[in-house]
């Protein structure tokens, strides 16, 4: 724990305004990356890894990464967000792939299938 808060304070503060706003685990003994899939049992650490748990305790998104490749924190947050307004939207909203809060979102259903790249091409909104 204090390895990250030294990374927080030194180096994601400085990226991301205030800092990441959620916790961070340490897992000494790889207990918790053991079921995860993460622990690297010759090295004794983990693999990079960020999971997003809903408030159910169900994994919605998980992004793995071997330690030469770096993790994208406003990525990271953008998904949260979009599993927060997806949640909240009780399913009749989805959002695409770079949606952001405040940008179209998508009906699910059978008149979406086959049409998602006519939503996309026609709607600026999609756009980063």
């Amino acid at each position: 724990m204090f390895v990250h808060k030294m990374w927080d304070d030194n180096e994601l503060k400085k990226m991301v305004d205030g800092g990441v706003p959620f916790p961070m685990l340490s897992d000494a003994g790889g207990k918790v990356g053991t079921v995860y899939g993460v622990y690297d049992e010759d090295a004794g650490v983990e693999t990079r890894g960020r999971f997003i748990i809903d408030p159910d305790g169900v994994i919605q998104g998980y992004e793995v990464l071997t330690p030469p490749v770096g993790r994208n924190v406003n990525e990271s947050l953008r998904q949260i967000q979009a599993f927060q307004h997806v949640r909240k939207s009780e399913g009749t909203e989805a959002t695409p792939s770079g949606w952001k809060p405040g940008k179209k979102t998508l009906q699910p259903g059978p008149a979406l299938v086959g049409k998602v790249w006519q939503e996309w091409k026609t709607d600026q909104a999609f756009d980063e």
